[in-house]
């Protein structure tokens, strides 16, 4: 069957979204705007800067569009008059009221960064890594009223490696989200309607965004959560931990097992291997940290620095 035409609105923010976007372009899809964010505030100068999915859009001589909101009138009026057929939105950051649901000939599509309806919310990657979740995936999802409470039309699935950080995690679906995005625009080109599948009423999870205080790790807790928590928070916010009377980022750690009978936080073991800290159950090994105002080193690197630590440990 011949490909027929679709105007797409694209709606996106952050790198996670750019490519889908990119996924929209080589679809054969007219993409006739890119939504995103109005500028913010940037970097250690606080200079406004463009989101990624703008400079992608510009770069592609799309026009793109930034409203606050879409709770005034023309601001809808201007979106249907870009005559979509279907709005594709990824992690856009706006809340899109049912006016602007109803705009497009199709609806609104929604690349979602999990297995729905387990991590609906704003921070799924994260949050399935501080789970000890097995597996994550992506789901090209129909929009509706709620918050991601929409029915699945495509679903790609992957597992959570051991070692897996939110950044890594992050950048393997944002792929299969292209991909599965990829596949349902040929499809409806091709005339094929897709079919929704509802959500599932059981198994709802809720992923809160990230708060940077959530960063600091307790070495109450058991050491394979806060392994997770340093995988999850790479790279933002970065785990945070003191040792030895000194504040520190936690790039890298590793769960160790064992009973130490050793009070929480208290340094064990310091050697090239890492650094050991007693835990409520276990011990932490750091692998890479960070010092204020320097850069990430690995554990061998900070011990040259701090030779006591390894005097200290029993």
């Amino acid at each position: 069957m011949a490909s027929r035409s679709l105007r797409v609105v694209f709606a996106g923010t952050p790198d996670f979204a750019v490519p889908c976007l990119e996924a929209c372009r080589a679809s054969g899809a007219e993409v006739v705007a890119v939504y995103t964010q109005p500028d913010r505030p940037a970097g250690r100068g606080r200079k406004l800067a463009a989101s990624p999915v703008k400079e992608a859009a510009l770069a592609a001589g799309i026009p793109v569009e930034q409203p606050e909101s879409f709770k005034a009138e023309e601001d809808r009026a201007r979106l249907a008059a870009h005559a979509p057929d279907l709005m594709v939105v990824v992690a856009y950051g706006l809340i899109l009221p049912r006016k602007v649901l109803a705009i497009p000939r199709l609806g609104c599509w929604n690349v979602h960064a999990s297995l729905l309806p387990r991590w609906r919310g704003a921070a799924p990657i994260q949050r399935a890594i501080l789970a000890g979740d097995a597996e994550s995936g992506v789901d090209l999802m129909q929009m509706e009223a709620g918050l991601d409470t929409g029915p699945v039309l495509i679903e790609r699935r992957t597992p959570i490696a051991a070692d897996e950080t939110g950044g890594s995690l992050h950048d393997r679906l944002a792929a299969l989200g292209a991909d599965a995005l990829a596949e349902g625009l040929r499809r409806v080109m091709a005339g094929e309607t897709l079919a929704p599948r509802a959500q599932a009423e059981e198994g709802v999870a809720y992923a809160h965004k990230l708060d940077k205080a959530e960063a600091r790790l307790d070495f109450a807790q058991p050491a394979i959560d806060l392994e997770r928590k340093v995988r999850a928070f790479d790279p933002w916010p970065v785990a945070e931990a003191d040792i030895a009377g000194e504040r520190l980022r936690i790039w890298s750690a590793r769960a160790v097992p064992g009973v130490s009978g050793a009070e929480p936080g208290q340094v064990l073991a310091a050697t090239r291997d890492g650094i050991d800290v007693a835990c409520g159950d276990g011990a932490l090994r750091l692998l890479a940290v960070q010092r204020a105002g320097g850069r990430r080193i690995g554990a061998a690197d900070y011990l040259n620095a701090r030779p006591e630590l390894k005097q200290a440990a029993p």
